[in-house]
């Protein structure tokens, strides 16, 4: 089984890490990229086959230890 896990900083946060590679794309002569947001992405490979108690255990995790709940947003899909 593998989980994918999105984090990025919420819309609402400021992002200084996005808007430097914004700036450096413009000045790289692509100015027509008019916002950039940076965040990680998280790729794991589980044994076991029950799914939905991995999602539940992944969730925890996601909100624990993978991203910051107060800045970031995360996506977790789990593929079996």
């Amino acid at each position: 089984m593998k989980a994918l896990i999105k984090v990025m900083p919420k819309k609402t946060v400021l992002d200084p890490q996005g808007e430097a590679v914004r700036q450096a794309i413009q000045h790289l002569g692509m100015e027509t990229v008019k916002a950039a947001r940076v965040g990680k992405w998280i790729e794991l490979e589980i044994e076991g086959g029950d799914a939905e108690a991995a999602r539940k255990k992944l969730d925890v995790l996601c909100q624990d230890l993978l991203s910051n709940p107060v800045v970031e947003d995360y996506e977790l899909q789990v593929i079996p």
